[in-house]
């Protein structure tokens, strides 16, 4: 496999192509040499990622992404790799998970047409699979097309987007901990999905909880900028990290 450093002049060649959408200049070097359908650019610390990755990396969005993706699926890139990392640690995200991180739908479904695993492990913090990177990013487009080409949630997935069946369905399946109760309500404030949190309070939810990035559901609520779920979880008595720092 061909290897490249990300500092050298063919490996940034490569980068600003793709993210200038200069298809033509990416399809004829890949026609001078085919190999750089399977490389990785290698940067300072020694992470690796492939061509797939460049056209997903935050922000997303490059011009003719869709069109890359195909061009270089076509040309033999390996759909499903993964970031590789120097030593023990780092998520092993294929480009699959960066378009979710990046809401990038238009390059997730070119990935998804090119036979690419909906289900791949490797998501930041969470290790689980694309959904995971976009609900945890609150990137709810990508979220939310990836359910739509039949992507599984788990039970806080599933609150965040307002899938409220679903949570019902989790929470009759098994008795479930306090603390996954309460981890879907909070995902229920950010996603702004009040019917859903109403449920999962009713289930036992801790409206005060100090979860994610010490962010209570309060918090989160106030960044998804609903203001009547805002107004209701005020009315139970639920506040943000700051009111309740000292009171615990």
């Amino acid at each position: 496999m061909l290897t490249l450093s990300a500092d050298d002049a063919p490996a940034v060649a490569l980068v600003t192509a793709i993210q200038r959408g200069d298809v033509d200049a990416l399809q004829e070097r890949l026609r001078d040499e085919p190999a750089l359908a399977t490389a990785r650019l290698v940067d300072r610390r020694g992470v690796s990622r492939t061509l797939l990755h460049v056209v997903a990396d935050w922000p997303g969005h490059f011009p003719d992404g869709a069109r890359t993706v195909a061009l270089l699926v076509a040309a033999g890139a390996d759909v499903d790799g993964r970031v590789g990392h120097a030593g023990p640690t780092g998520s092993p995200e294929t480009a699959l998970h960066w378009a979710a991180s990046s809401d990038d739908v238009a390059v997730l479904d070119a990935l998804l047409d090119g036979g690419a695993d909906i289900e791949a492990p490797g998501a930041v913090f969470t290790g689980g699979p694309p959904m995971s990177d976009a609900v945890v990013f609150a990137q709810w487009r990508a979220a939310r097309r990836l359910l739509a080409r039949g992507a599984a949630t788990t039970i806080w997935q599933a609150a965040a987007l307002g899938l409220v069946d679903r949570v019902r369905a989790y929470c009759a399946a098994e008795p479930l901990p306090a603390r996954e109760i309460t981890n879907a309500f909070w995902n229920a404030c950010r996603g702004g999905q009040r019917a859903t949190a109403e449920f999962l309070l009713e289930r036992g939810a801790d409206p005060n909880w100090i979860g994610h990035d010490h962010k209570t559901p309060c918090d989160v609520a106030h960044e998804s900028g609903d203001a009547e779920l805002i107004a209701w979880l005020r009315a139970l008595g639920a506040k943000r990290a700051e009111e309740l720092r000292g009171t615990r």
